[in-house]
């Protein structure tokens, strides 16, 4: 790579890597995995990064939930459900409905999952959402839809009016500190 091609990569991932990283634990709902998804999915945008490089963001938002989607099919089927969580450090009402949110987000089909992140999160369009999963924006629009039941039949205790944005942010912020 260029030495001016590096800096401008360089540059692009010191500014926008904490965004990257919120973006991809919500994807996937685990730090550790958000961090190996931005670097697999860094990874796979050098390559590309003279073409990308005047206009990122879409480029590295769809690197990113492919690879999520495709970790997620990857890895399905050696993951082990549990009946019981394991125990949590601390609670109240806060913790307690933005773990209720992160376990509903993480109910959630990673297509689904994807099409909330990006339309809610990211404040993508439908059709830039569409442009990004490689899908009809009526596709974009039913898995919206569904996503949004699905999580409001998992969560009656929410407000329906109340800000989506804020609370996908809460889940964002990860964990409460043990």
């Amino acid at each position: 790579m260029r030495a001016d091609l590096q800096a401008s990569f360089e540059e692009y991932v010191a500014a926008r890597r904490p965004a990257l990283l919120r973006t991809a634990y919500l994807l996937t709902g685990d730090h550790a995995d958000a961090e190996d998804l931005v670097q697999t999915a860094l990874v796979k945008v050098v390559p590309h990064w003279r073409r990308v490089a005047d206009r990122p963001d879409p480029y590295v938002r769809q690197v990113l939930t492919r690879e999520s989607v495709s970790r997620w099919r990857r890895r399905r089927w050696r993951e082990v459900s549990t009946q019981a969580p394991p125990e949590r450090g601390a609670t109240g009402p806060d913790l307690d409905q933005r773990e209720a949110l992160r376990a509903a987000l993480g109910s959630l089909a990673p297509r689904q999952r994807a099409v909330l992140v990006l339309r809610y999160f990211e404040d993508l369009t439908e059709k830039e959402t569409a442009a990004v999963l490689g899908v009809a924006v009526g596709t974009v629009k039913s898995q919206a839809r569904d996503a949004l039941a699905r999580l409001r039949a998992s969560l009656p205790d929410v407000d329906p009016e109340g800000d989506l944005d804020g609370d996908v942010s809460a889940a964002a912020a990860g964990p409460p500190p043990r």
